[in-house]
């Protein structure tokens, strides 16, 4: 299996994301000091939560539209209107304007534009891929999507405050580049019946009546509340861990044989974790996938799912520098065994005819995944950090145990069904 031979649609989607997320990544993470800069901290972190709630709430109606219209129709309508977001948000910080409150609508529009894309694109990769290759072909997207920001981070942090004009301007044309490539080459992979298509008297009602079947379904909301419980534990690195870093790591000299040495404090250790992680994710994806693309798929993800939870846990409450580094090697493996088994797993439990509202509906999980990094500040403040250790690594096996569960109902299920099917060839 090589990239070559994916569906076009895998292939085109996977650079464009490619693309749009390095360029973005220059920009993105930088606009929480840019709005503080210009409107004040307090300003700053409600625009921020406005933009992840306008993505949150348009990815609901995101999938509810590419099961209702098809997945690339919503695409381009998606992209359009980010395409039209970054023009307007390069002319707010123009030569001949500097307006911080266009730009905030602006990236109000273009996050609620990437909540519609998101769930239409996640069912369309689904779509067109199979048992077989869906592995690989999730190995191949998480390499390029940590290979993009690694790049986007280092040349933003250097760009972003001299050049974020430019950048924009750049932005706006990998995303019209992007736009032209979904609308000439990408292929429809999903026409939904007439019924379906048929125009609604009240659409909020029927968007709640089509997730409704979502929310009935124990098993995919199971799966989906332990994926919350695990990646919690990584949305606490640039929260809880970052902080408690900069308070508790002893500062101390590191030597590199004779050649130099330098000053490492608990800031800096924050940073060699990310880019450790970053590095090794780049490095090692494709040869782990290789390794496991033999291997159990429920295994790799159970053990996958086990070192990660093992690691942040280690990494939340050790001061040894040698630990920590080692720790994050082990989160690190764990996570590329994981997450891509994780994702193809998702797409053999969603319903054919409602895939876009299964993956609105797993996207939101995700984003509150995010939001409990947030939370871990506040109650690292009240519980000692041997505490908040046990709590996160409680939280991450309670996320294995759901996970367990799952994967029991399903081994029960196969077994029923063989002998179903032995008692009907008997007969």
């Amino acid at each position: 299996m090589s990239f070559l031979q994916l569906h076009p649609n895998i292939r085109i989607r996977i650079v464009t994301s490619f693309l749009i997320r390095a360029v973005g990544t220059m920009i993105f993470p930088f606009m929480a000091i840019y709005f503080s800069d210009k409107l004040g901290q307090a300003v700053a972190g409600f625009l921020l939560f406005a933009n992840i709630c306008a993505q949150m709430l348009m990815g609901f109606y995101g999938g509810y539209f590419a099961d209702r219209w098809g997945r690339k129709k919503v695409m381009v309508y998606g992209e359009i209107a980010q395409c039209i977001a970054f023009v307007f948000m390069a002319l707010a910080n123009s030569p001949l304007l500097d307006s911080p409150w266009l730009t905030f609508a602006m990236m109000l529009v273009q996050n609620a534009s990437n909540g519609m894309i998101g769930p239409a694109a996640d069912a369309m990769l689904i779509d067109v891929s199979t048992k077989e290759n869906r592995t690989f072909m999730y190995s191949i997207n998480y390499w390029a999507v940590n290979l993009s920001v690694a790049i986007g981070s280092v040349l933003g942090g250097i760009l972003f405050a001299t050049h974020r004009f430019e950048l924009i301007l750049g932005l706006t044309g990998v995303s019209l580049f992007a736009l032209a490539l979904t609308v000439f080459f990408m292929q429809e992979t999903y026409k939904p019946s007439t019924i379906d298509n048929a125009p609604k008297a009240s659409i909020l009602k029927d968007v709640f009546t089509s997730y409704k079947q979502v929310m009935q379904d124990q098993r995919f909301l199971l799966f989906s509340l332990s994926g919350l419980l695990i990646f919690s534990l990584e949305f606490q690195t640039a929260n809880y861990i970052a902080v408690r870093l900069s308070n508790e790591f002893q500062t101390q000299m590191v030597h590199v044989g004779s050649l130099f040495s330098f000053e490492l404090n608990g800031l800096k250790v924050f940073s060699l974790i990310q880019l450790e992680n970053t590095l090794l994710i780049v490095c090692l994806s494709l040869f782990v996938s290789k390794l496991v693309r033999q291997a159990s798929e429920a295994r790799t993800m159970y053990t996958g799912g086990f070192l990660f939870v093992i690691g942040y846990s280690v990494i939340s409450y050790s001061n040894s520098l040698v630990v920590i580094i080692a720790a994050m090697l082990l989160a690190t493996i764990g996570e590329l065994l994981h997450i891509p088994t994780r994702q193809a797993y998702l797409s053999q439990i969603v319903k054919d005819g409602a895939r876009s509202s299964y993956m609105a509906v797993n996207g939101l999980f995700f984003q509150c995944a995010r939001l409990t990094g947030t939370i871990g500040i506040s109650v690292g403040a009240i519980l000692p950090t041997m505490g908040m250790s046990i709590l996160l690594l409680a939280i991450g096996l309670s996320g294995l145990l759901l996970l367990r569960h799952v994967q029991q109902q399903d081994q029960q299920i196969g077994i029923r069904c063989s002998q179903a099917n032995a008692k009907g060839a008997a007969d």
